[in-house]
């Protein structure tokens, strides 16, 4: 969506603060009328039954004979009985009907002419974007439930009913917290003190909690610590937190909260709430196909716990929903309608709007990326950690690595490595890998290759240390990525019409299947994966740290995947129909949208030698230079860099970063809407204003791995990147010859040509072989991707999937 910016009055500027991925019409008001505005979405993408309207007569005209009325019904008393205090006429509309509404403005004696405005509604429960749903759908429950034979196992809801219906809707329900004084752990609780997390809205309350149960008239007021916001209201730390189900996800929005004043609405919030949004994203990756909660709110312990103290004692209103937890959803289109919807309920229930920031680590990362790539304007500032620019581009090392630890335990790598001792073979390892080491790869297998399995499966573990290959007892357990029982899963022989559980086929919707192309039959969502003429240790070869007959076996045998996520022979070829899509639609993070988003990336060290270390350094810089080449510059974004673990711990470090990146981020995006008004139109800011709202303490930085306290930033890259924790490698596909943006996913080709290997020798029959395996030729990286382009977001699937540009935003017009 596109934003307009425009100087409004001072106190119209002062209430209209922007839901910039919400907003509403850009109206060419007439002179002579009155208009009408939805404020809380766009009013083609409405949902749940209501919407936040406001109601303009021309200036100067008075406002006792205006007549309001929904699909014919007077709603006039919604606008007049309550003004609020700035004058403006803004009220909830309810009761909307699914498709179509009508919303007039008129004046009974005729003073100024009416409008009349559509308002298209879609189901609490989804969709809005999509077209359709996966299913199954297994509703989540108050008590968890066990799978019998075949009925799927159930998850906590955290909520005391049942679903009401096949969506999985569930009532919603408000819970009081207060904050205790007890200090908080350093340790997760083992020092005797607190951990800060989200309790359960239904289990029984932790004792190391530091939110308590509060009961109003039985909570002693001395037992409750205080706060003082961002806008130096101070109140007693009590925490409302609703929980309920939107677009069948669970959702919980947390916020301080006087249960001494009256009813929260949109027109009268309450004054320690600063207007602002805190939306969290979680972490990890999932396709399940059950309801859950989101994970950032299990009553455990646990580091995100801290995010959510630092927002909510500043008086930020703290989200999330499971659809929007990268765990529990990987569909990156019904991530960004999910947080459209979100943020639509709190305008309609809670006020305006006026920035929305957000967290999340790795999988986290991926929803704030993706997020603002395919829908630019939802989210305003983004703090990825432990960041990846997007899922589906991650997936080409995952991809890589997966083939690469069973091309290394293949009769031919053995061979031909067969003289070299086990420290040699892991120095040609580590440079086709590009990793630090050459345990990186591993990590990949062991934790997200079997991610594209479509059904039952039984995994393997790859020993990081000897590249060995071999099941443990746990890997032995029949499974699936649905999470469902297995006889209800997809088998190409005995349940050819099973559910698919790879990666893509969760957003079947998005992409589309098979059936859908020339002669096509199966069910499988249409997908990106390609490595034909991608040339393996390329750059390892050209630097003699692999010889020329380790390059041809490298090549010959890496083989490739099916449509069911199993290792084949072959070299793996996208289906041409998807790459568009992943282009148009942001799926692949664009530099230019990630542009309009103030960004802090807090990256911390995970990179070896464990079985499961994946959050390369090398993945910052890889969305930096996404920036500079489709955004110009990188100036909206900082990257700081530590060397002590994948997340800071304890005091020291979260004050040195997580804190501080969230009251920085507060005070680069508060600068940047009292530099630009906004009225609520398509797109978010644009590149230049984000810049230009940059506080000068936001910057780069790094503390080095001696630094355990973060006591002294470094500003000097150089020293940074000294540090071996600090410093960042590549890719298989950057030591392929790719770019560091790794942002290709299916090269263009060009012809083989020997003199390209400059100071290599190859036998005639090497190059025989080689000219075997490159028959359409190699990739040449200094073209872009086949069906690579500018994205076009947001896009619509709901007539189908590959989707349309959103249309103009639809206003009211005169009558």
């Amino acid at each position: 969506m596109k934003i307009k910016r425009t100087l409004w009055t001072a106190s119209a500027a002062a209430f209209a603060v922007a839901l910039a991925s919400c907003g509403g019409n850009n109206n060419n008001d007439p002179v002579a009328g009155t208009t009408v505005t939805t404020l809380s979405n766009r009013a083609d993408l409405v949902s749940g039954g209501s919407v936040l309207v406001e109601v303009k007569a021309p200036p100067g005209t008075a406002t006792t004979s205006l007549k309001v009325d929904l699909n014919g019904t007077d709603v006039t008393p919604a606008f007049t009985t309550a003004p609020r205090a700035d004058g403006r006429l803004i009220a909830l509309v309810t009761g909307l009907q699914t498709g179509a509404n009508t919303i007039t403005a008129s004046s009974t004696d005729s003073t100024f002419a009416s409008a009349r405005l559509v308002v298209t509604n879609h189901p609490r429960s989804g969709p809005v974007l999509l077209a359709s749903q996966t299913t199954p759908w297994i509703c989540a429950t108050p008590v968890a439930t066990a799978a019998v034979g075949n009925t799927p196992a159930t998850n906590a809801s955290g909520l005391s009913t049942n679903a009401t219906d096949a969506q999985c809707s569930i009532a919603t329900e408000f819970k009081l917290w207060y904050r205790t004084k007890t200090a908080v752990s350093v340790n997760n609780g083992a020092d005797g003190n607190c951990v800060f997390v989200l309790p359960d809205q239904t289990a029984t309350t932790p004792a190391f909690s530091c939110l308590q149960p509060y009961v109003a008239g039985t909570t002693p007021a001395a037992s409750v610590a205080s706060t003082t916001t961002s806008d130096g209201v101070t109140l007693p730390y009590i925490v409302r937190v609703e929980r309920g189900t939107m677009n069948r996800g669970i959702y919980d929005i947390a916020v301080l909260f006087d249960p001494t004043k009256p009813a929260w609405t949109a027109n009268t919030p309450q004054s320690q709430w600063n207007g602002k949004v805190f939306y969290t994203y979680g972490a990890s990756t999932g396709q399940p196909r059950l309801q859950y909660r989101s994970e950032q709110n299990w009553a455990v312990a646990g580091i995100t716990g801290i995010n959510d103290d630092t927002a909510l004692r500043l008086g930020f209103l703290v989200v999330d929903n499971s659809l929007t937890d990268s765990l529990y959803n990987s569909n990156r289109i019904l991530v960004n309608e999910t947080t459209m919807m979100m943020k639509e309920h709190i305008v309609e229930n809670y006020g305006l709007i006026k920035y929305t920031m957000a967290n999340g680590c790795s999988g986290g990362s991926i929803q704030q990326n993706t997020v603002a790539s395919t829908f630019p304007g939802l989210l305003d500032g983004i703090q990825p950690s432990c960041d990846y620019a997007d899922s589906i581009t991650t997936g080409i090392e995952v991809f890589d690595c997966v083939l690469l630890t069973n091309l290394y335990v293949k009769p031919e790598w053995l061979a031909a490595t067969a003289a070299l001792t086990q420290a040699q073979i892991d120095a040609k390892k580590t440079a086709v890998n590009g990793h630090r080491d050459h345990t990186g790869c591993a990590g990949w297998s062991n934790s997200f290759g079997f991610n594209n399995k479509a059904g039952n499966y039984t995994r393997y573990t790859v020993n990081p240390a000897t590249g060995a290959i071999a099941p443990t007892a746990a890997d032995l357990v029949v499974r699936n990525n649905c999470l469902l029982p297995a006889a209800l899963v997809y088998d190409p022989v005995t349940n050819p019409t099973g559910t698919r559980c790879g990666d893509a086929d969760l957003a079947a919707a998005v992409w589309g299947t098979t059936t859908g192309l020339p002669g096509g039959t199966s069910l499988r969502a249409i997908s990106t994966g390609d490595n034909v003429g991608v040339q393996y240790g390329f750059k390892a070869l050209l630097a003699s740290a692999i010889t020329a007959e380790e390059f041809v076996v490298l090549n010959e045998k890496i083989g490739g995947s099916d449509a069911d996520g199993n290792l084949i022979a072959a070299r793996t070829v996208a289906d041409a129909a998807a790459l568009p899509v992943a282009y148009r639609a942001g799926i692949v993070s664009s530099g230019k949208n990630l542009g309009k988003v103030a960004i802090i990336d807090s990256r911390g060290y995970d990179e070896s030698p464990t079985s499961t270390n994946i959050h390369y350094n090398w993945r910052s810089f890889s969305e930096r230079a996404r920036l500079d080449a489709e955004a110009g510059d990188h100036n909206n974004q900082v990257i700081w860099r530590y060397g002590t673990g994948l997340l800071p711990f304890g005091p020291a470090q979260m004050a040195a970063v997580t804190n501080r990146s969230i009251t920085l981020m507060d005070t680069w995006l508060s600068t940047l809407i009292t530099n630009v008004p906004r009225t609520y139109v398509n797109g978010g800011f644009t590149h230049a204003q984000v810049v230009g709202a940059k506080p000068a303490s936001v910057f780069d930085l790094c503390y080095l791995t001696g630094d355990v306290t973060f006591a002294t930033p470094v500003t000097d890259q150089a020293v940074c990147d000294a540090d071996l924790r600090l410093k960042y490698f590549s890719s298989p596909h950057q030591v392929a010859g790719g770019p560091l943006a790794e942002n290709i996913l299916k090269c263009q080709l060009k012809p083989l040509v020997f003199t390209d290997y400059t100071g290599i020798t190859f036998s005639a029959g090497q190059q025989a072989r080689l000219a075997a395996v490159f028959t359409g030729g190699v990739c040449d990286w200094s073209k872009p991707g086949v069906g690579q382009q500018d994205p076009v977001a947001p896009l619509s699937f709901k007539a189908g999937p590959g989707g349309v540009p959103l249309p103009a935003m639809p206003g009211s017009t005169p009558i």
